[in-house]
């Protein structure tokens, strides 16, 4: 019954990273391979560190047919304890979730990653001790609450040596200068300031040591409520419109605090709107977007559609696979955000007016619609380190709770919720629509995402730069004197050589001409025009609202009765917005101007690279975009040969971006999924999703339903 791979002689002992402890294993493990019908596998060793889980075959201790896509860090087979998302065990083929203490073992263990990712061990000739040892260990270190410094990057950053590579050239935001770089970068500097006022966190501890504010808000005003009620600066369009951001106060109060708190934002208020030269439109984004908790819910759903056990279960959903994903509602939230985002795009481009987008902490959906917005309208932000910038400044120091939101200690459920994972979503949108407009590519986006659950990097483990400059001290560890010294995720060396990294680069991205001396000042009036692109006559209209006639239903208060104006977020656009969303896609694209996703119907797209690349059956060898990619970068390379020859004297600089370009050879054997799916991977796809643990009576019935398949790959693709 079970096609087995003989049992390893040779010992296979892990890698092990500096910090990391070998905590418990187990011999004559048997991992399956999901990718047919069979329980076809192989024997290995399993072991559970204080990083990860991690399976051992004889492969293990080969470096023979490595893959062209490698992570240095966390290979094929292992899983940090941060990715685990549930275990369960199968007892007389009933599955079970695992969690805290167990009385009886399981004969199997099925682990669900959050990276998508389903690992089946089968524990039957297993010894009974280790059963119990590796068992237990699994559980209690991926899935029971723990304290923050018993966190793997700790004994990381304890341990290895700092040879980090020093080319970063990510703007980190945790310097004054920082901030008034970009304050002149985008000309905001006219009317904002950057304060010190939050030295040594006396304002707040959620908010980061240096921030923005307009000229006009004192030190008082921004002391008087812990930052809350401020309006705190994002983003300066080239017009002089800013995109600003404020925390709310709490909307359960007694009176007299609410009395106080709405005349402080009625001065606040009239400091930065000064019609008609200063407008400013606000949008609380708690009433207009999905709240957190349906974000969560609706991605819950989304991700079962793809933790996939086997073969079987595969083709069962793929019968009802449309109406599967419309129920969870995951790409209607998508659209939605991504449609908030050209709101505020159209108000600040075409309106020329401020927009506040206020939230309760300013820290969850505040930092998705700011950074879609700075994407789709600053091309900088479409470069690696541009983007990567943004991350930093509107997320890692904007006090994003990534330690909460992603649930990393196990500590409450009711906090998590993909947030970030939402903005990679939607900006994957823009990446497949605009491919040349992007210096990164999805496969970026992709290791970007997986990047969240591995603990050697500082970058997303933290609720804010507070937590993490208070937690940088190694008083409880023997270590040398002085702070840890974290790693930053964004240098991309620490988890892939040179090679891999080509991946991560966009070969067929339009980069920006740079202006000749001579032509500066009209190529700078020129841009300015670009970046508007394409226009649209802007009438001036007496009217102060936006959107005034959709207004009037969405009038609701932070205080109670205060603010009376949002940004409408209608099922339908408003007409101003159809009006300016139709024009600009009735004209050529401007690849360094503004972009305007395209959110209509079937234009929302599933992220088939992150969500289907563990999916044999969804995979197209020799087929979808990389197919294509394969072919245009065998001419790019065609292109640098033939210039090389014909221009020697400048061969250097005409061939120094060869070797950037990842060479795909025989894309034929490629599947649509690569990089991460494996070359010539075999899968067999039955022409009926029948199965040989499926009953005679299911089998008929799957005969008669012959008609309804269709090529899933084709579909889901």
């Amino acid at each position: 019954e079970i096609h087995i791979k003989e049992p390893i002689e040779k010992e296979v002992n892990p890698r092990l990273l500096p910090g990391e402890l070998l905590l418990c294993e187990a011999s004559t493990v048997y991992k399956y391979m999901q990718e047919d019908g069979s329980n076809r596998g192989t024997y290995g060793k399993l072991v559970c560190t204080n990083f990860k889980i991690s399976f051992l075959d004889d492969d293990s201790a080969s470096d023979d047919n490595e893959p062209q896509f490698k992570n240095k860090i966390v290979g094929e087979n292992d899983i940090t304890l941060q990715c685990v998302d549930q275990i369960y065990g199968v007892y007389d083929e009933k599955k079970k979730l695992l969690t805290g203490q167990l009385r009886k073992y399981p004969e199997k263990l099925i682990i669900y990653c959050k990276d998508l990712r389903v690992f089946n061990f089968c524990l039957r000739y297993t010894k009974e001790e280790e059963v119990k040892r590796i068992v237990s260990g699994i559980v209690h270190h991926s899935q029971t609450p723990k304290l923050l410094k018993r966190l793997f990057l700790f004994s990381y950053a304890s341990a290895a040596p700092n040879n980090t590579d020093g080319r970063n050239q990510t703007v980190m935001f945790e310097t004054l200068e920082d901030w008034r770089d970009e304050l002149e970068r985008t000309k905001g500097n006219v009317k904002y300031k950057a304060v010190t006022t939050n030295e040594g966190y006396r304002v707040s501890e959620k908010l980061p040591l240096y921030f923005v504010v307009p000229i006009c808000i004192s030190e008082e005003s921004i002391l008087k409520y812990e930052g809350r009620g401020i309006p705190i600066w994002c983003w300066s369009c080239h017009n002089g419109a800013a995109l600003l951001k404020m925390s709310a106060f709490p909307k359960e109060q007694d009176d007299s605090t609410s009395q106080m708190q709405k005349a402080f934002l009625d001065g606040i208020y009239k400091t930065i709107s000064k019609p008609p030269y200063e407008l400013l439109k606000m949008d609380d984004l708690s009433s207009s977007l999905p709240s957190l908790q349906d974000i969560q819910t609706a991605y819950t759903r989304f991700k079962q559609l793809f933790l996939i056990d086997n073969s079987t279960d595969f083709w069962a959903t793929d019968v009802k696979w449309f109406s599967l994903l419309e129920s969870t509602n995951w790409l209607e939230i998508i659209r939605r955000v991504l449609k908030k985002a050209i709101e505020v795009a159209e108000c600040l481009e075409i309106q020329h007016t401020n927009v506040l987008l206020i939230e309760e902490s300013a820290t969850d959906l505040c930092c998705v619609i700011s950074s879609l917005v700075q994407v789709m309208m600053d091309s900088y932000s479409r470069t690696k380190s541009g983007f990567q910038s943004l991350i930093q400044k509107e997320w890692v120091t904007g006090g994003h709770g990534f330690l909460d939101r992603c649930n990393h200690l196990h500590k409450s459920e009711k906090e998590e919720a993909p947030v970030f994972l939402l903005l990679l979503n939607c900006v994957w949108q823009l990446v497949q629509q605009y491919p040349p407009a992007f210096e990164f590519t999805e496969t970026y986006l992709t290791v970007l995402s997986d990047s969240l659950y591995v603990p050697i990097f500082s970058t997303f483990f933290f609720n804010s730069q507070h937590q993490r400059d208070t937690n940088k001290s190694g008083e409880s560890f023997k270590t040398q004197s002085g702070p840890f010294r974290f790693l930053t995720v964004w240098d991309w060396s620490v988890q892939f050589d040179l090679k891999a990294q080509a991946f991560l680069n966009n070969p067929l991205y339009a980069e920006k001409p740079k202006p000749d001396k001579s032509q500066r000042k009209t190529a700078r009036f020129k841009h300015q025009r670009q970046l508007s692109l394409p226009l649209t006559q802007a009438k001036p209209s007496t009217k102060r609202g936006f959107f005034r006639e959709e207004t009037d239903h969405l009038i609701k208060n932070i205080l109670g009765k205060r603010i009376g104006k949002f940004i409408n977020s209608s099922d339908e656009p408003p007409n101003s917005l159809r009006e300016f969303y139709d024009s600009w896609h009735s004209k050529p694209v401007d690849y360094h101007g503004l972009l305007l996703p395209r959110i209509d119907g079937p234009e929302i797209k599933v992220w088939a690279q992150r969500y289907l690349r563990w999916i044999p059956e969804a995979q197209l060898h020799g087929g979808g975009t990389i197919a294509t990619a394969a072919k245009i970068l065998d001419l790019m390379e065609e292109v640098q040969n033939l210039q090389v020859k014909m221009d020697e004297e400048h061969s250097q600089a005409v061939s120094g971006d060869v070797h950037s370009v990842p060479m795909l050879r025989n894309s034929a054997r490629l599947s649509s999924l690569f990089p991460f799916a494996l070359l010539q991977r075999q899968s067999v796809k039955p022409a009926l999703p029948t199965s040989t643990w499926k009953d005679l009576e299911d089998e008929d019935d799957l005969v008669k339903r012959d008609d309804e398949f269709v090529d899933l790959s084709g579909d889901m693709l």
